[in-house]
């Protein structure tokens, strides 16, 4: 019974170091879990991605096929996108944005349409420590382009866990995607574009990597360069 015990609170610690992203926050106000996000398969369950080829690697919702509102914001102003928990694990931060021909509603984010607008990367020195500013937060919150042009996106969050990260698929992506209505927007032309999944191979020096031992001199921030406006 012992034991029966210890393997109760074992997986209960392990749930509770995963986590979902539910909620935009927009002018302030956090909105309600899944109410402008589309619900992904681990709602319940936390799971994280870990096949960086699959379908899933993109909005994480085949199970789920996932319907939801959309919220309008400004460019130029600050989209916040909050974790149901904290972001728990060692490693990184990366939000991309694609822009649909039309409505956002229903639209799969296919093909080489999406671009990075922020990142949490590591902070290294050469060998001594490694830390990882993106741990523990309770979301991140970046602003949008103001060149972006307007119209509707999808934005998609990944924060990818790296604590089991030094064999191939040990990498663990916590995924959630938004839906956009940009105004006031520019005519800057986002990119370089990218497909996901797609943009990665799971063998980057950023996504395969052993943080522990041998400390890392650098980390290599997998994806490409964030596009300001």
């Amino acid at each position: 019974m012992k034991s029966f015990g210890l393997i109760l609170v074992l997986c209960a610690s392990l749930a509770s170091a995963h986590y979902t992203f539910p909620s935009l926050v927009v002018g302030g106000k956090t909105s309600a879990a899944w109410q402008y996000v589309r619900e992904t398969n681990n709602y319940n369950s936390q799971a994280p991605v870990t096949d960086v080829t699959s379908a899933d690697f993109r909005c994480y919702d085949s199970a789920t096929n996932p319907t939801t509102s959309t919220v309008t914001i400004a460019a130029g102003s600050q989209l916040g996108i909050e974790c149901d928990n904290t972001i728990y694990h060692p490693g990184v931060v990366n939000v991309y944005m694609a822009k649909a021909p039309s409505s956002v509603t229903g639209w799969a984010g296919d093909g080489a349409v999406w671009f990075k607008v922020y990142q949490i990367s590591a902070v290294t020195n050469g060998g001594t420590s490694i830390s990882w500013p993106a741990q523990n937060l309770p979301g991140v919150t970046f602003t949008i382009p103001k060149n972006l042009p307007t119209g509707q996106y999808l934005v998609r969050i990944e924060a990818i866990a790296l604590h089991t990260a030094s064999t191939y698929g040990g990498a663990q992506f916590y995924i959630s995607c938004g839906q956009l209505n940009v105004t006031g927007g520019g005519s800057g032309k986002p990119g370089p574009l990218v497909s996901i999944p797609g943009v990665y191979t799971g063998y980057e020096p950023g996504i395969l990597i052993n943080i522990n031992y041998p400390i890392p001199k650098n980390y290599t921030q997998p994806g490409p360069a964030v596009w300001s406006g």
